[in-house]
């Protein structure tokens, strides 16, 4: 029998107590974020905005396709960082608070699609940094979620944020000075994506189980003659469905 604290299997929904503790985990994987982008911060104020520089995403050079990985934790100056640090932390909330396992695999997908957007399609000497890419891939996964998991509550919360972030797709399209639309684009299909590719896979219902797959017994002393090995009288064949059959075997077992 499984123990009560182990986790649900997946496609399983979650029961209350699972669920709470997998969002006071998400809570805390997101405050812990949030720590590690502003002391990132601190130290590239600390080097004059040079860490941004060294190491943010240039378009076409091989040199920096490592630093996809890097380019979400650094920001320009403090004020891109205050703008990004409210929408990381709700957004990132909401994607994690089912399951941080699911969510850390979607991060990692937000960071690829989100800076191979910018490495393959951005024009000019351009140098891209900052988490707002992998915000708008949060974004696009809590407003598709629902739909893919047949989630009521998930539903209504991507509902809720769709009708009230709207504006944000404006910055996923080009026009938008000084804005990487690219990565905001790349990370909001990547978030689309992610929604199909991390939602629930609920199990299949067993099949029914065939008499005919029944192990052969020698006959017992209540058997009787002309009978099947191994069945009482009143008692019906293996693999029947019926709720009589259930209820037969029931008094069966009991002996009565």
């Amino acid at each position: 029998m499984a123990s009560p604290h182990a986790p649900a299997p997946t496609g399983t929904p979650l029961d209350p107590a699972q669920l709470i503790a997998e969002a006071r985990k998400a809570f805390f994987v997101m405050f812990g974020f949030l720590c590690l982008v502003w002391a990132t911060q601190l130290v590239n104020w600390l080097l004059d905005g040079r860490m941004a520089m060294m190491h943010g995403i240039r378009p076409h050079d091989v040199d920096s396709l490592g630093y996809l990985l890097t380019a979400p934790f650094l920001h320009l100056n403090w004020q891109h960082l205050e703008g990004n640090s409210g929408p990381l932390f709700v957004f990132g909330f909401l994607a994690a608070y089912r399951g941080v396992r699911k969510f850390l695999g979607l991060t990692a997908l937000l960071v690829v699609t989100s800076g191979m957007a910018v490495w393959l399609f951005q024009s000019g000497d351009t140098v891209t940094v900052g988490a707002s890419g992998v915000i708008f891939g949060y974004f696009g996964y809590v407003v598709l979620r629902g739909l893919f998991d047949r989630n009521l509550i998930d539903s209504l919360i991507g509902l809720v944020m769709g009708a009230s972030f709207a504006y944000l797709l404006t910055t996923a399209l080009p026009g938008t000075p000084g804005v990487s639309w690219l990565a905001h684009l790349g990370g909001l299909a990547g978030g689309l994506l992610g929604a199909w590719i991390f939602r629930d896979r609920r199990p299949k219902p067993a099949a029914a189980l065939s008499g005919g797959g029944d192990t052969p017994s020698l006959p017992g002393p209540g058997d009787e003659p002309g009978r099947r090995p191994g069945k009482k009288s009143g008692q019906l064949p293996a693999g029947s469905a019926s709720p009589r059959a259930d209820l037969l075997k029931e008094l069966d077992d009991l002996g009565l």
